[in-house]
């Protein structure tokens, strides 16, 4: 078999494909699971901190597993995670778990989706890397997309929509950050290694907030709570970090990154069978634009 032919194979690999898509559909998942709590009346520190709670054990084994023999961390590094973690996984849980309280777990979706088009969009300010011209389209129909879902729920719920989508834009503005700025990071480092201590510096600081705050006592917080969040810290918080890794290894980035666009369905679907959510012509259109201008900027070339 030729060289050539080998990275076809590779992205035909069944294990790699279920592999991530088992990953996008698990962490989709988690706004389904937050939505479920909230109807208990939990508040999203406290929930927030039960979930890195859960998953912190694991991101500690992944760490010290990936460190095994990895290179020492150079002089600055550990400042870099520091930041990366608060900026990636802190902020960008915080915002989502408050904005999950005022809107659908399927707008939520679909406004996380953004993300690579804000990756996009920091290039442009912070490197003046220009995006080509089917890139701006494929950024034009995305926010489209987005306006469309918001729209329809703006009229059901105006105030509470503004806010939520707000906050939850502030989640994917912080992990685009992230993403952009962990490229020097993970290339020295490796990508295992900095996503466990950057994961570990958000639960950290989960949990640290959660004792400063102490919004409510554990001891008062009804047993299905505990039951979704031992769930949503491993099904749809560590689970998904390690398929999708497995996945990537199997398949490669590029396709990773289109199966992934499975999520956004997946949540459509499980607030529909799981919520109960309203879902009607527009909340579809709007999934369907956004999903097809991210694949074609994820695919892109900036200029």
């Amino acid at each position: 078999m030729s060289q050539a032919a080998t990275p076809d194979v590779r992205r035909l690999d069944p294990l790699g494909v279920l592999l991530v898509a088992g990953g996008a559909v698990a962490f989709s998942g988690k706004a389904i699971i937050v939505k479920l709590c909230y109807r208990h009346g939990v508040d999203a520190v406290t929930l927030l901190a039960l979930r890195m709670i859960v998953a912190l054990p694991f991101f500690v084994a992944m760490g010290v597993w990936a460190a095994r023999r990895a290179a020492p961390l150079q002089p600055g590094d550990r400042w870099r995670i520091l930041a990366l973690g608060a900026c990636g996984y802190y902020l960008a849980s915080l915002f989502d778990f408050l904005g999950l309280a005022y809107i659908s777990a399927t707008l939520e979706r679909i406004i996380l989706y953004l993300t690579p088009t804000l990756v996009l969009l920091i290039g442009v300010l912070l490197a003046r890397r220009w995006p080509s011209r089917l890139q701006w389209i494929a950024l034009g129909v995305s926010y489209l997309g987005v306006a469309l879902a918001f729209g329809h729920d703006l009229r059901v719920d105006g105030e509470g929509t503004l806010i939520g989508s707000a906050l939850v834009f502030c989640s994917a503005l912080s992990y685009a950050a992230y993403l952009y700025g962990s490229g020097e990071l993970v290339g020295r480092i490796g990508a295992v290694r900095l996503t466990a201590y950057a994961s570990i510096v958000a639960s950290l600081l989960c949990i640290g907030q959660y004792l400063i705050l102490q919004p409510m006592p554990l001891a008062d917080l009804a047993r299905e709570v505990y039951a979704l969040s031992l769930l949503n810290g491993t099904l749809c918080t560590v689970l998904p970090v390690l398929a999708t890794m497995m996945g990537i290894r199997r398949i490669g980035s590029g396709p990773a990154a289109q199966i992934g666009m499975i999520g956004p369905v997946s949540t459509i679907i499980l607030s529909l069978l799981i919520l109960h959510e309203p879902m009607g012509a527009w909340q579809v259109a709007g999934t369907v634009l956004v999903a097809a201008g991210v694949l074609v900027v994820s695919r892109g070339r900036v200029e």
